[in-house]
């Protein structure tokens, strides 16, 4: 680089006199014997070779060479009639006429590009290919492809595949090679656009050598950047490519954060989804300032994306879901059955029921059902069960929903088979023929021999044993066949929380030295784990479980029954996770685990992590417990 520089700086002095005489004495270099000085040499071929032509002549020519392609031509009457040109007919025509440089043999079919995403222009493309004066233009921009500026030449990498110009056509590795050459060279701008029509079309080796070096210069050059709009493309086009790559894109859109619109936002937050990047700091920037654009009105399927992507990163933004729903509810109606599976199933994956919201989109099943394939059915469901939400209008709502399922359940995957009656269930709408249809001892097969992974089948197993538990104890009409003794596997010991291990030191400290009065974390035969489990005589003391007949535990515990008036107690531990977001609602699956285990013969005491956070010392925990019993004891005794 410097020596260019050094050429260069001899060239513009040397034009100005003949000779070496006209150098300041200062940049004059001593002769020897050996060899010429370089300043000597430079102005004898630069005096030499500039012939007849006048001092200004050899200026220009100097200049052109050293800026090259960096200069955009001057507008001619010919680029005009280019632009004017109203069909691909009509430029032929024009350029067979009058001609040009290869700069505007480019210009011309990109034109044509344009001209072909018509619907008239679609129908003549293959006409086109074949036509001797198109043959011609790629003819002329491949021989003065150097003469091409730089914009045109990355417009024209895009357009020849949009006119259907084959990766092995000689124009169009020409350039490409040219672009490849000048990378170094192009404006970021212009390699943003290069990136964007490279990511799709990197087919062969030369294109994918190409959107390599593209991708290197980006990160080379990332501070370059000065627009949004290019750090949403990129982060969509190129950043699955390049983890360097989007690392940096990421702080130069915490850096625009301010500037992005709406669309910038949703680009930028999909494309962190797609590649399960969950950039705490910029998804926290990008939900601030969205919510600040009070005035601007946002699209029904930006607001939907926007969801899924918060869905996908489990990113919980209170303010933004709240803006989401009140520009959805107006527009529920107008929304698409896939919209608004997508927007339920994002939702309940947050964890995040709001109601008006969701008696919306059970409305809308109702009036548009005959619009809902079977799939979208079956999100629907499984995102009001997530959420234990009952719609206003349960009975047409699911008389509609047991109408589609009758004949499309049995043809479903065992997996979302299993998960669309596991989900019934929670909402207690699972009819006989949906449980016999997962209880069956072929269908456990099925579900057995997938060869998933071990967490997976655990996961269902469990969800089959509370299946199986809602048709012994919640379904009396059930006549079909029952679990397979094998099927009854039972979750492994998992490391305490901190709630269940301070609800087991209560406990022992509230039993005192008698042991054998309580038992913590048992694994029932209806899939649901208890935490803690006494059993109250009629005096509401503790009695020793070990002779006492459980048949909730597998092996169904002692002979002796229970003393007349006992109570059984079961304490569960209600973490964070089991409610829904920013309320005190549990979850569908918590919601049901109660259930069961009360129409199993217990009585159910709920410890909520919120409440025991209050207590600080033992004897509150112990006193806590103390009361928690007593009224699950009066309630019961009110009934």
């Amino acid at each position: 680089m410097s020596t260019r520089l050094l050429v260069r700086c001899i060239r513009l002095l040397g034009s100005h006199s003949p000779g070496v005489s006209a150098l300041p004495a200062a940049c004059r270099l001593p002769l020897t014997t050996h060899a010429p000085p370089l300043a000597a040499l430079t102005l004898r071929l630069h005096t030499s070779t500039s012939g007849g032509r006048s001092e200004g002549q050899r200026l220009s020519q100097a200049q052109a060479q050293d800026d090259g392609v960096l200069r955009q031509p001057e507008r001619t009457e010919l680029d005009d009639l280019i632009e004017g040109a109203g069909s691909a007919v009509e430029l032929l025509q024009v350029w067979a006429e009058r001609g040009g440089t290869g700069n505007q043999a480019a210009t011309v079919l990109i034109r044509l590009a344009r001209l072909s995403t018509t619907p008239n222009g679609k129908t003549h493309t293959a006409e086109l290919l074949q036509d001797h004066r198109f043959q011609q233009l790629l003819q002329d921009v491949d021989t003065q492809i150097s003469l091409v500026w730089n914009g045109t030449l990355v417009n024209l990498l895009r357009s020849l595949p949009q006119l259907g110009v084959s990766s092995g056509e000689p124009a169009l590795r020409s350039v490409q090679n040219e672009a490849h050459w000048r990378l170094r060279r192009l404006s970021y701008r212009h390699l943003v656009s290069l990136a964007d029509s490279c990511a799709g079309q990197a087919h062969d080796d030369q294109q994918r050598a190409l959107l390599s070096d593209v991708v290197k210069q980006l990160e080379l050059r990332w501070t370059e950047i000065s627009e949004p709009r290019d750090v949403a493309l990129l982060m969509g086009k190129l950043g699955h490519l390049s983890g360097a790559l989007m690392d940096r894109l990421e702080d130069k859109a915490l850096e625009l954060a301010e500037r992005f619109s709406p669309e910038d936002t949703r680009r930028v937050a999909l494309a962190l989804a797609a590649q399960s990047r969950r950039s705490v700091p910029l998804l926290r920037a990008l939900s601030y300032h969205l919510v600040q654009k009070h005035g601007i009105e946002l699209r029904s399927g930006l607001l939907v994306d926007l969801a899924f992507a918060y869905g996908k990163l489990n990113f919980h933004q209170t303010q933004v879901f709240q803006r989401i729903a009140s520009d959805l509810l107006p527009r529920v109606l107008e929304l698409g059955a896939s919209d608004i599976t997508r927007c339920a199933k994002s939702f309940a994956y947050l964890k995040w029921l709001n109601l008006p919201l969701f008696e919306a989109f059970a409305q809308h099943f109702l009036v548009h059902n005959e619009k809902y394939n079977t799939p979208q059915l079956c999100n629907l469901v499984l995102s009001f069960a997530r959420l234990n939400y009952q719609p206003s209008n349960g009975d047409a709502f699911y008389s509609k929903v047991h109408e589609k399922l009758d004949s499309a359940l049995g043809q479903l995957e065992p997996f979302l088979q299993t998960d669309v009656v596991w989900s019934l269930c929670v909402l207690q709408q699972a009819r006989p023929s949906y449980l016999q249809s997962v209880l069956e001892p072929d269908f456990y097969k099925k579900l057995t021999g997938s060869g998933g992974s071990s967490s997976r089948d655990e996961n269902y197993m469990l969800k089959q044993l509370h299946i199986n538990t809602t048709a012994a104890l919640e379904c009396p009409e059930y006549r079909g066949p029952a679990l397979p003794a094998e099927a009854f596997v039972y979750p492994g010991e998992r490391k305490a929380s901190a709630l269940q291990s301070g609800l087991r030191d209560a406990l022992r400290a509230l039993v005192g030295e008698q042991q054998d009065l309580y038992r913590t974390a048992l694994s029932t035969v209806y899939g649901w784990t208890i935490d803690g489990e006494l059993v109250l005589n009629s005096e509401s003391k503790p009695v020793p479980l070990k002779d006492l007949a459980a048949p909730h535990l597998p092996k169904a515990g002692g002979a002796t029954p229970l003393p007349p008036g006992a109570k059984r107690i079961a304490f569960l531990a209600c973490e964070f996770p089991h409610y829904n977001s920013r309320s005190k609602d549990l979850l569908g699956r918590f919601v049901m685990q109660r259930r069961h285990l009360q129409l199993a013969g217990f009585l159910t005491v709920d410890v909520p992590y919120y409440e025991w956070l209050e207590l600080k010392s033992d004897w509150q925990k112990v006193a806590y417990l103390k009361d928690k019993m007593g009224k699950a004891v009066a309630e019961d005794m009110a009934k």
